[in-house]
């Protein structure tokens, strides 16, 4: 990529970007055009190419060549998702038969009289035709139904070779509580290398049916997720042996049916994000990125369309701040527009959800340094993208009607090069709004302002941004939780009730206008960073300056929960609350 040709009065640059190898060879040129589809034509933007996708499948392997990666000669090797079939049944318990038998237990099913016999029906049951033992495993194993707790018993001879008592803690359990019943079994399963299992609570009273749909696709995504690894970089890997699981006691029928299937789609597209976050920088490029959401296209055909576009039709659009960032870099830029419309129907709602996609942050020549700097880490700086992506792909099953939905990435990397952005320089957004550069590590912001005006071009009504975008956020919430922020009380409360549904966890933090004062440049209209204090607000507050007036908009800050330091790995998070969110909107 050449370098940016800056005029001498800093005030409109003249951005000169060299086309990527690709585009410059005519025969790489022709199996590329098969990365693009149709594009729906911003305000003022040049008639690009446009194609279906959906007619002609996946991209060449000259295509391919050009995009993929071959630094340490590493390539990702194929990884069955887990396949397992879940099926909601009204029977007796005790008379199922199969490798193992899970019952989830709360703390106050597990009380005893004073023969320490269980008073819970269910539990009493069990331990009569157990012979009194499981009651002397649980005191002996101080079993006590505590959320994370499990204990594992072997019964030869019986319909079920194990049961598992596996703790819910409080009787009315959350959604998060659920999903760890899942992941239990799916711990136990692959203990006892098990290919069937079935799961029923020790107590229903009380649970409305809505609570048991919930609670049903909750255990089901807790064991999805629990029996997938991520074993794509390593040399040996065990195929998931878990095929079967029966949902017991739940209710039956095309209602139940629909939710447990709601939940294997919606974890087919967090696996997805955990996959696109796990992967390194030298396998997952801005031009792999693109290719997979091309596949997203090509998949799903009858709801999908992609557009794919390089630096000199994102420097048609004037894009200078997104382009100022991937300048650097021998990586080209990749700005990635999916459409999801509904093959039928009217279209009520126009969303748009845009990820940050820096497929890697060095900082620039800000560059990161010292302890706690996380640089082995800044793969996950496109945990926004991925979230985007991994949503996509999901929907792509689902089909909600009634709602159009533009997934957009600005994907690129942040490095340092002759070409690269420097402390001080000045680059326009599409907007025409300048910004003097004062640190090369905000660069998410950067390239998230032509991505939202890109977004605000598409007639849409609302658009959620997503990025791991300041290490303020996390040290204000933590790694758990993550911070959004919005001028608009409705979008808020739209996201917090999607969240609500899934689990994941948020928090409103304050668009506090006063601050904007820091973000004020002598000679451009803003700087990109306001220093520490208060650094996530006044990071959305820039964001805040690149959306239409007429377009709600609501940022979230996911630094902290988008990597799990205790297993050194992605989580996905953001899809499933994502994917609620256009749900709720398509109805």
């Amino acid at each position: 990529m050449a370098a940016a040709a800056i005029t001498a009065s800093l005030i409109a640059p003249r951005l000169s970007y060299a086309s990527s190898s690709t585009f410059a060879c005519p025969r790489r040129y022709y199996a590329a055009v098969l990365c693009f589809a149709r594009l729906r034509r911003p305000p003022s933007a040049p008639a690009f190419r446009r194609r279906r996708l959906g007619r002609m499948g996946h991209s060449t392997a000259a295509s391919a060549a050009t995009t993929r990666a071959t630094l340490g000669l590493t390539k990702p090797a194929a990884v069955e998702i887990p396949q397992i079939a879940f099926a909601a049944r009204e029977l007796d318990f005790v008379e199922w038969k199969g490798d193992i038998l899970a019952v989830a237990v709360s703390e106050k099913d597990m009380k005893k009289d004073s023969d320490s016999k269980f008073e819970n029906l269910v539990l009493k049951r069990l331990d009569e035709k157990l012979g009194g033992i499981l009651a002397e495993a649980s005191t002996e194993e101080d079993f006590t139904g505590k959320s994370g707790q499990s204990t594992v018993l072997r019964l030869p001879g019986l319909g079920f070779k194990r049961l598992g008592l596996l703790g819910l803690g409080s009787p009315s359990s959350s959604v998060t509580a659920y999903q760890g019943i899942g992941e239990a079994v799916a711990a136990v399963a692959k203990a006892a290398q098990a290919s069937n299992a079935a799961v029923c609570l020790a107590s229903l009273d009380g649970m409305s049916e809505e609570a048991k749909l919930h609670a049903a696709s909750a255990i089901a995504s807790g064991t999805v997720l629990g029996v997938y690894e991520d074993n794509r970089f390593k040399s040996e890997s065990k195929k998931p042996l878990l095929k079967t699981v029966d949902i017991i006691g739940f209710g039956s029928g095309e209602q139940v049916d629909q939710k447990l299937k709601y939940a294997t789609d919606v974890c087919s597209g967090v696996i997805f994000g955990k996959e696109l976050v796990n992967a390194p920088a030298n396998v997952l490029t801005p031009g792999v990125m693109a290719e997979e959401a091309s596949k997203i296209a090509t998949l799903y055909s009858d709801v999908f369309t992609v557009t794919i576009l390089d630096a000199e039709q994102c420097k048609e659009l004037k894009m200078g701040s997104y382009l100022g960032v991937a300048a650097a870099s021998s990586n080209p830029p990749h700005f990635i527009h999916l459409c999801y419309k509904p093959s039928s129907g009217d279209v009520k709602r126009k969303l748009a959800i845009v990820g940050k996609g820096l497929t890697f942050d060095s900082g620039g020549y800000n560059i990161k340094t010292g302890p706690g700097c996380s640089i082995e880490l800044m793969k996950f700086d496109m945990g926004g993208a991925a979230a985007t992506l991994g949503a996509a792909k999901a929907l792509g099953k689902i089909k909600p009607p009634g709602v159009e939905v533009h997934f957009i990435v600005a994907a690129c990397e942040n490095m340092i090069s002759g070409t690269g952005m420097r402390p001080g320089d000045i680059v326009t957004a599409s907007n025409g709004k300048t910004i003097e550069v004062n640190n090369t590590d905000a660069e998410g912001r950067l390239t998230l302002a032509d991505a939202l005006i890109y977004a605000c071009n598409q007639g849409i009504e609302k658009v959620v941004d997503l990025a791991t975008l300041t290490g303020a956020c996390l040290v204000a919430l933590g790694p758990s939780i993550a911070g959004f922020f919005s001028p608009n009380d409705d979008l808020a409360k739209e996201i917090v009730a999607a969240s609500e549904a899934t689990g994941e966890k948020f928090w409103r933090m304050p668009l506090e206008d006063s601050y904007w004062e820091s973000m004020k440049s002598g000679v451009a209209d803003m700087v990109n960073t306001g220093g520490r204090q208060g650094g996530a607000i006044t990071a959305a507050l820039f964001l805040k300056q690149f959306v239409d007036e007429k377009v709600q908009w609501l940022h979230i800050d996911m630094a902290g929960p988008v990597w799990n330091d205790k297993k050194r790995a992605a989580t996905g998070f953001g899809v499933s609350t994502l994917i609620e969110w256009v749900l709720k909107n398509s109805l």
